[in-house]
């Protein structure tokens, strides 16, 4: 299991919430609320997807935070 914590002030919920609707497919996804994180598990058959999975969910949801806040 890969635990990433996504600071608030950087990851709208929304982008993380799509994000991890994105990837559910490839692995799964929990989510858990923090007052300063958003917390995201990922668990997969292999340690190399967990990775994989986890970084490109960080990385889609910091972009769309991105471009949604203009």
């Amino acid at each position: 299991m890969r635990e990433l914590r996504l600071h608030r002030e950087l990851y709208r919920g929304e982008a993380v919430d799509a994000a991890a609707k994105v990837y559910a497919p490839y692995a799964s996804i929990e989510l858990i609320d923090d007052p300063t994180h958003w917390i995201v598990r990922v668990t997969s058959s292999t340690p190399a997807r967990e990775v994989r999975v986890a970084r490109e969910l960080a990385n889609h949801a910091l972009g769309t935070s991105i471009r949604d806040r203009g």
